[in-house]
């Protein structure tokens, strides 16, 4: 009688989470993942090797990085097709937050692969839960253009936004990314930089933009390491909010003093938030230049 052998079914894709510090986060389930699959595909193989080993997993690895993913994915693929399961990991955190991974993923969609995300650590996530600001709807935007031009008209496209912004930084570039965000958001802007996150040094720190500003520059050291800066969303206009007391107060103080001066002591007299009265201060300024122009 003839038989014929079934195919064997296809494997299934985890992408899993590992730790952005502390290696206590690497779940249990992520840990028996990444020992059971037959690859592990990872961002850099250099980076990944000691954390496996420090598990005592000895899973295959292969890079997967922006420039060999169009290689990486089609070789993945084709593993998964015939049956091996795949895991895909970063550097740190959750794969494809600010991370390559994602022509991998709709490739395994589109090729009718079941893709199992394994959760854990996420920097996003991490800043965002200890900055203390809404995060009931909130944007990411990851890392920032590196040159500044570019970087100030992303900002400005921002500027406006009441939802809570999350961004990352490099190192060299923290002090040039605060100083266009208070230049365009408000030097009064709350804010919380978060760096070295579940590590020995982790910091997070409350302040304004420009005392944010100030607190990185007093001390070299503290420039170094990995951030996550979490903004304040933009007030809502105060136009309709203001009492006519403390609108005439404010209006009052801005025809005589800079900016800074009159909101500070318009706070003082009314009892206000200085950041919104910074805000209504600013929008009257830039609809003076506008009637002018």
């Amino acid at each position: 009688m003839d038989t014929q052998l079934e195919s064997k079914p296809a494997g299934l894709l985890y992408v899993v989470a590992t730790p952005i510090g502390n290696l206590q986060d690497l779940s249990p389930r992520a840990q028996a993942v990444l020992a059971a699959v037959q690859q592990v595909a990872a961002e850099d193989t250099r980076h990944s090797r000691p954390l496996l080993q420090h598990f005592g997993i000895n899973t295959p690895l292969l890079a997967l990085h922006e420039h060999n993913e169009r290689q990486a994915t089609a070789q993945l693929l084709h593993r998964l097709q015939q049956g091996d399961n795949v895991a895909l990991i970063s550097d740190a955190g959750t794969p494809l937050v600010s991370d390559p991974g994602a022509r991998l993923i709709q490739a395994a969609h589109q090729a009718g692969i079941k893709v199992v995300p394994i959760p854990g650590p996420s920097a996003l996530i991490t800043a965002l839960s200890g900055a203390g600001f809404s995060a009931e709807r909130f944007v990411f935007e990851g890392f920032l253009p590196p040159k500044r031009a570019a970087r100030q008209r992303r900002l400005s496209a921002l500027e406006q936004e009441e939802r809570t912004l999350v961004f990352y930084e490099a190192p060299h570039r923290v002090l040039d990314s605060l100083a266009d965000m208070a230049m365009i958001f408000g030097e009064t802007r709350p804010a919380v930089l978060a760096k070295e996150l579940t590590k020995i040094y982790e910091t997070l720190y409350a302040a304004t933009l420009q005392d944010l500003q100030n607190w990185l520059s007093a001390k070299p050291e503290r420039q170094k390491g990995e951030f996550v800066l979490v903004v304040a969303g933009c007030p809502p206009p105060l136009s309709d909010a203001l009492d006519p007391a403390a609108t005439r107060v404010l209006r009052l103080l801005c025809r005589e003093l800079p900016h800074k001066q009159a909101v500070k002591l318009a706070a003082a007299i009314t009892g206000l938030p200085k950041n919104q009265l910074y805000t209504q201060a600013l929008a009257w300024s830039n609809n003076d230049e506008e009637a002018e122009a």
